[in-house]
């Protein structure tokens, strides 16, 4: 007979001598059994096999491929032969659980400050030191990277697979809380000098632009609890207890394409199966549009992650700390609330495969609707002297500089803003034409200003004259904060509801030998295409919409003062849809081209037509004999 014929599925192990060759998942094989006629004086025929068992359901390993059980090497939990009775206990899912969350925890926690830099044009020997920083950064990712690839695998190993969702997407909150307690913890150290023995022998305090905070403490901070953290967790065995288990309780969900072309049982072992795994996971379309979309969100997340603050800043009128606090509050626990809700909802409707990727497709349409959000949160520029109104009629747009302070000889590269009596906004109180301030409580008031006209807000000084400026920018009129708050939170809510789903859908849809490298690959390509193009791509549109930038003394063009609020806000609306779409378009593909394995009841099915089939035959073929 011809051989059958057939895409392979994992399902489905290799035959050998002890197995027989199990049924092709396209079409349902015979396998037929000729028994020779006895001569006589030989022994009788034995009878026909027993009718074997109810067949596994697709995909569970059997004997065979377990290999006696040593693919899940289970063991206890400790180090060589120090393997205390007591730490049994945290032999686990839940065990390892806790220590996935805490090193996850301890990942990207440390914030830097910047330096200032004169017009020296000669190189700085401090300049070397930043390889040191770029080593540091390779080998933060080296080690890192495997908990989100191999720990994430083994996660999905040790629970039953309606729990996996539950259990990734609790760890991968934990790792978005990294970097809030990171800040928290960057923000209390930099109120130290930099150089901690000179704190109290200097004569700057944290106001000042030389001020640098001691930012390399965080750092050894960050060393110390990874390391006390990476030797309890390195005492996991290579298989928690109860893993064969599991694994022979679950169905495969693997891409019918996709499937694991080489039956070795040592694939995957050696160095030299890398390309052949490669080529087989690049050519799973399934796997290869789920990553796509999850770099098209990265990109979004990263961007708004980086920028958020000065959209907020300069489109609601507020201070840089009071921006970085209220991003902060939204993008922190709206993406850990994400992962977890989505973890949640696909563990309670213990969703198949296709089914977590619907829902992964739902939630990044609804985020989708949501992001428009940016184009009714703009709010217009309050007036600023020489940007977007003149000095009491005269100077021109564009110039800071107007007859008023012609004689000021100011300074573009100090800016220290301050909101004049008038409503208007003045670079700096030089280029307000101030001569006189005074504290009051909080912030300096300013007397004496010649590019200022309109009432006081306070009583003046017998010195004063009817000219005032205070201390900061002018406040914002825009009503249009709280509400904006609220429905980006939703977006961010949704946005990072469909991670987790992503993520199990990646691992449902590949070989189960290439869960690892396929979370690897995501990795990669997150980085390439999402996370480093991100806010490169955000940057330069914000920066499109500058219409101040800082000069500095030695001429050079710095940092962007004054933004088009409107324009700034459809650039993030324009670049945030787009992505938005992709992300949809490549789930949305996704789901159209998966296709599951037969299910359970039609393999049981086709072998059970095979078992009868075989039997039959066995028995003609041995009545025949007889006959003979």
């Amino acid at each position: 007979m011809k051989s059958c014929k057939g895409i392979e599925n994992p399902a489905f192990v290799a035959s050998s001598p002890e197995n027989p060759r199990r049924l092709c998942a396209s079409s349902p094989c015979i396998e037929i059994s000729v028994v020779s006629t006895p001569d006589a004086g030989s022994p009788p025929p034995q009878e026909p096999p027993e009718r074997p068992e109810s067949p596994q359901p697709s995909g569970a390993p059997d004997a065979s491929r377990l290999g006696s059980l040593s693919e899940y090497e289970e063991g206890p939990y400790g180090l060589g032969s120090f393997q205390p009775r007591a730490l049994q206990r945290c032999n686990t899912p839940r065990g390892f659980l806790f220590h996935y969350c805490l090193l996850a925890l301890t990942q990207d926690t440390c914030s830097t400050t910047k330096n200032q830099h004169g017009c020296n044009t000669s190189s700085s020997p401090l300049f070397y030191y930043l390889y040191v920083f770029v080593l540091g950064q390779l080998l933060l990712g080296t080690g890192g990277t495997p908990l989100y690839t191999l720990g994430t695998a083994f996660i999905d190993d040790s629970v039953p697979i309606h729990k996996s969702s539950l259990y990734i997407g609790i760890g991968y909150a934990m790792s978005i809380l990294g970097p809030a307690v990171g800040y928290v913890l960057g923000g209390q150290l930099l109120t130290l000098y930099i150089d901690i023995d000179l704190k109290h022998s200097i004569d700057i305090t944290e106001d000042d632009p030389r001020w640098l905070g001691a930012w390399w403490i965080g750092f050894l901070i960050s060393w110390l609890l990874a390391w006390s953290l990476i030797i309890p967790f390195s005492c996991f065995p290579k298989h928690l207890p109860g893993t064969a288990k599991i694994q022979e309780g679950k169905i495969s969900q693997t891409h019918q394409s996709a499937s694991l072309q080489h039956t070795d049982s040592n694939f995957g072992q050696s160095f030299k199966d890398f390309p052949a795994a490669l080529k087989n996971l690049m050519r799973n379309t399934v796997f290869m549009c789920l990553v796509l979309s999850t770099c098209s969100e990265a990109l979004i997340t990263t961007g708004f992650a980086t920028f958020l603050p000065k959209f907020i800043e300069n489109q609601f009128g507020l201070s840089s700390s009071s921006a970085a606090t209220l991003a902060g509050t939204v993008l922190i626990p709206g993406a850990a609330l994400g992962q977890i809700l989505g973890g949640i909802l696909v563990s309670k409707f213990k969703m198949t495969c296709k089914n977590i990727m619907k829902f992964a497709l739902l939630t990044s349409v609804i985020s989708l609707v949501l992001t428009f959000v940016f184009a009714y949160a703009n709010c217009e520029n309050e007036p600023f002297a020489g940007v977007s109104k003149l000095y009491n009629g005269t100077g021109e747009l564009g110039n800071l500089t107007a007859p008023c302070n012609a004689d000021c000889n100011c300074l573009r590269s100090y800016y220290y803003p301050v909101c004049g009596g008038n409503g208007v906004q003045y670079f700096s109180p030089c280029y307000a034409g101030c001569t006189q301030s005074i504290s009051k409580r909080h912030a300096k008031v300013y007397y004496n200003c010649s590019c200022i006209e309109g009432e006081i807000d306070v009583t003046p000084t017998p010195s004063s004259v009817s000219l005032e400026a205070q201390a900061g920018k002018c406040s914002s009129h825009c009503k249009n904060l709280p509400p904006f708050l609220g429905i980006f939170f939703a977006a961010i809510v949704f946005t990072f509801m469909a991670g987790t789903p992503i993520t199990v859908s990646i691992l449902r849809c590949v070989n189960q030998r290439q869960r690892s490298l396929a979370l690897g690959i995501q990795c990669t390509l997150l980085r390439l295409l999402g996370t480093i193009p991100g806010p490169i791509i955000f940057g330069s549109a914000i920066d499109s919409t500058c219409i101040l930038w800082d000069i500095n003394e030695c001429g050079n063009k710095g940092a962007c003062w004054v933004y088009n609020n409107v324009k700034m806000a459809y650039m993030l609306v324009a670049i945030s849809v787009i992505c938005k779409i992709i992300t949809v378009s490549f789930n949305g593909l996704a789901v159209f081209l998966y296709k599951p394995p037969p299910s359970v009841t039609d393999v049981a099915f086709q072998n059970q037509n095979a078992v009868v089939t075989t039997v039959s035959l066995e028995s003609d073929l041995s009545r025949a004999g007889n006959d003979g």
